[in-house]
């Protein structure tokens, strides 16, 4: 992409005000937070309800950024930088998506539908390729921002586009048709995903076809409720494994590990082998076999390439390594779109100074490797990278246009150069990105240099924490502030990362409930402000010594507090004072508010940052009578000490609960607790969060017993039948509470319940799997979104937060983003 301000100005409709029309655009942007940005940035500054991009305009100016689309600018910044100002920035966006997609002519396929979207494309790219240069949208990139910025990588070598297009709401599918525009229509599954956005099911497929309003053919699955709504002006290719007067009729046949599709089209039958048998990945498979009939490959090459299909993974993930690294995982893609998407999230996650990248060959730039890889090296310099590991003959060859460079030609000459010991590859205290193309086999080198765990492991969705976090923004004035809880190691899920996360969002506040918490985030290079809710006096020198903020509830607290300020000379140390207005737990009632009063005034040692308080029933509505008396009061005793030391101080109140119940004591500040962790108390709500944490495990061992025998400890359970057994990883250690124990609790192994047999051991567990389809190393899915934390708090008549916290640090945390 090159194009001149003086181009891009009649496209969006924008008045231009600036010094420098003729300025040249190669890149667009719509995160502030990018490396990436630079000095041909074209930056899109998004209003959205939880993020407005003109609040970062001057602080990319002085990054080097010169260009913006703007619904308004400050005046004083008008001679710095060349502003395009419209209605609306978004819809600029598109609107200059939809006419740089029409500079093009070449095929590109439009995927949608609910499920299998990224799955298809991925498919559908790895069968292409050999035949032709593609270009499609990176990761999940599918929505009303994500398809435009997709779409705008399209360059002149590209001859083929792939891209999905994904809505929730109506008339939000007109807008992506535009930018797509697609000649070749794919509608993969329709399943309930989203329904919540549409009146009925008929609702939600006329929706989904308005992407195809234009194609030259539609695939789909034959299907008398979905082509009543297909306009019949569109040409079908339909396949069906029911009707036979479908273009292509299909039988399946399972056969050990893989499925047997015979395809019979054009009056010929021929069998096609795919690599699995579940019926989600048998239909995406289907689609993409239908695409490569309806280019007009030939049987061989469709059956040979097909037998290749392979698990796709969409997630970068974040791992522990050997000797303190940190590892993300990214070693299934290679593609300059991913890389982009890989190096800012690296951004996001780095946990070390000390940044390393492991990267292949280059895939479906549509560069020549002349013009890719000084490219991937402006990239990788920008992004700050202090070593690149290159690993393949063509990254080789460019070797020397990377800083502190070394290559290898392939993953086994690494693996032979790794010691940690002697060689030059040591790695420690380091942030390391893994990111190779599938053919590379870069899992070897995840495998090489990641901690060694057991197998059960905690899996985190960065994408559902940033979900809930924009849930709970939506529901806040625009000035309300936000701190975000993340005590108890993040609620069982994890401290610093989710910590990390949070800084990347810049919410205002980090809350923790001991001072260790604190220091090891701030230790971690946490910048954003952190509250110790539970300071011990003991604690005080070291909340100092690491520029974390206290709680203070006790005139005891305070004065001690205060007198080692004293004596290290502070000057107006931020402090935060609760005060109990009903909790009955820690804080400044009323009779102390005098005293109180008299300590802090004139105190020039300590400024009070906040004044907060703790509800007690804010979940729970039949007790809303003593809420409000809480707000009252807290309204009371805070006005009292404003007035009394003259000052503005923060005020907050609610908690997760309080932000959804009680919008009108917002305050100053709300606290976001376990809501950002995908858990509420009002089942409405729950709708509209998304599962954070998946606990899993595998099967260890599977064994039939016969009547009469028992398993476990005590015998407690005695088989009435003959019955299949599975052991799981997976203990009291670990977290799972033996309450679970004995027919109450129960995994899901296949997409089916297996109950809990006897007594729950220390570091296993025997379940029912006598009617499950299963073998010894599948996965077991202990909690998720199926049971979710939810349903075992109710089975153990308790708390979900004291099923979160009960997981064990032993087991090993992944967060990924999708």
């Amino acid at each position: 992409m090159t194009l001149s301000i003086r181009n891009i100005i009649p496209i969006i409709k924008a008045n231009w005000f600036g010094n420098n029309d003729i300025s040249i655009i190669d890149t667009i942007s719509i995160d502030s937070r990018t490396l990436q940005n630079g000095k041909h940035t074209l930056f899109f500054a998004i209003s959205g309800p939880n993020h407005d991009g003109h609040q970062y305009i001057e602080e990319l100016i002085s990054q080097g950024v010169q260009n913006f689309v703007v619904t308004h600018f400050d005046e004083n910044l008008k001679s710095k930088a060349n502003f395009l100002v419209v209605e609306n920035t978004l819809e600029a966006l598109q609107k200059f998506a939809a006419f740089y997609r029409n500079q093009f002519d070449f095929p590109i396929i439009g995927i949608t539908g609910s499920n299998g979207k990224t799955i298809v494309k991925e498919w559908l790219n790895f069968l292409l390729s050999p035949d032709y240069n593609i270009i499609r949208s990176p990761k999940s990139y599918n929505s009303q921002v994500g398809v435009p910025l997709s779409i705008v990588a399209i360059n002149e070598k590209h001859n083929l586009g792939i891209f999905e297009a994904g809505i929730s709401l109506k008339n939000e599918m007109e807008k992506l048709q535009k930018i797509i525009d697609p000649t070749i229509g794919v509608l993969t599954n329709i399943g309930s995903a989203h329904d919540e956005g549409f009146a009925d099911i008929g609702e939600k497929i006329k929706e989904k076809l308005k992407l195809f309003t234009s194609v030259k053919v539609l695939i789909l699955n034959k299907n008398r409720t979905i082509c009543a709504f297909v306009n019949p002006k569109i040409k079908q290719f339909n396949w069906s494994s029911d009707d036979k007067s479908a273009d292509v009729f299909v039988t399946k046949k399972k056969l050990d590990e893989i499925t047997e599709l015979n395809i019979t089209y054009q009056e010929e039958t021929f069998p096609v082998r795919i690599p699995f048998q579940d019926q989600a990945s048998v239909e995406n498979a289907i689609h993409c076999l239908m695409v490569m009939l309806y280019f007009g490959y030939n049987q061989k090459v469709i059956q040979t390439r097909m037998t290749q299909l392979y698990p796709v993974e969409m997630r970068l993930k974040v791992k522990n390594g050997i000797f303190n690294c940190t590892i993300i995982d990214d070693s299934y893609s290679s593609d300059f779109q991913s890389l982009k998407i890989a190096l800012d999230f690296l951004e996001h996650q780095k946990q070390h100074k000390k940044k390393t990248i492991i990267l292949s060959d280059i895939f479906q730039s549509g560069l020549t490797n002349e013009e890719l890889y000084p490219q991937v090296s402006q990239l990788i310099i920008s992004n700050k990278i202090t070593r690149v590991i290159g690993i393949g003959e063509t990254i080789s060859k460019f070797k020397n246009k990377f800083i502190n460079g070394i290559c290898f030609k392939n993953v086994n000459e690494f693996i032979a150069a790794f010691d940690p010991e002697t060689s030059k590859l040591n790695f420690e205290n380091e942030t390391i990105l893994i990111k190779g193309a599938r053919d590379f086999h870069f899992e070897e080198i995840v495998s090489l240099l990641e901690e060694k765990t057991h197998e059960t492991v905690l899996e985190i969705n960065l994408n559902a924490i940033s979900h809930n976090l924009n849930f709970f923004k939506s529901k806040l004035a625009p000035k309300t502030k936000l701190m975000v809880m993340v005590k108890a190691f993040g609620y069982g899920n994890g401290g610093f990362e989710i910590a990390k996360l949070l800084e990347h969002h810049k919410v205002d506040y980090l809350g923790v409930a001991f001072a260790d918490e604190g220091i090891s985030l701030k230790n971690g290079g946490i910048s954003v402000p952190i509250m110790v809710l539970n300071p011990e006096t003991t604690s005080f020198s070291s909340i100092i010594q690491h520029q974390l903020e206290p709680e203070i509830y006790s005139i005891k607290g305070l004065k001690a507090f205060l007198k080692i300020a004293e004596q290290k000379k502070l000057k107006h140390f931020p402090i935060h004072i609760k005060l109990d207005t009903g909790m009955h737990r820690l804080g400044f009632q009323e009779n102390n508010l005098l005293e109180l009063i008299k300590t802090l005034q004139g105190n020039e040692t300590v400024k009070v940052k906040s004044i907060l308080s703790h509800m007690a029933t804010s979940d729970d509505l039949a007790h809303q009578a003593f809420a409000i008396s809480q707000i009252e009061l807290f309204e009371n005793l805070s006005s009292q000490l404003i007035s009394a030391l003259k000052t503005k101080p923060i005020r907050h109140i609610l908690n997760t609960s309080g932000i959804s119940n009680y919008p009108e004591a917002q305050y100053d500040m709300v606290r976001l607790g376990i809501g950002l962790y995908g858990v509420s108390n009002d089942d409405e709500e729950q709708k509209y969060l998304e599962n954070v944490g998946t606990l899993k495990s595998v099967i260890s061992q599977i064994r039939t017993i016969e009547k009469g025998e028992s398993v476990g400890y005590g015998r407690r359970f005695m088989a009435e039948k003959q019955t299949k057994v599975a052991t799981i990883p997976i203990g009291y250690a670990d977290g799972i509470s033996r309450h679970l124990g004995n027919g109450v609790g129960y995994v899901i192994i296949n997409q089916k319940k297996a109950i809990i047999l006897g007594s729950v051991c220390m570091d296993m567990l025997m379940v029912d799997v006598t009617d499950i389809e299963c073998k010894e190393g599948n996965t077991v899915i202990i909690f998720g979104e199926r049971p979710t934390v939810n349903e075992i708090a109710k089975l153990l008549q308790t708390i979900p937060y004291e099923v979160l916290t009960s997981i064990s640090q032993r087991v090993k945390r992944i967060f990924y983003r999708e």
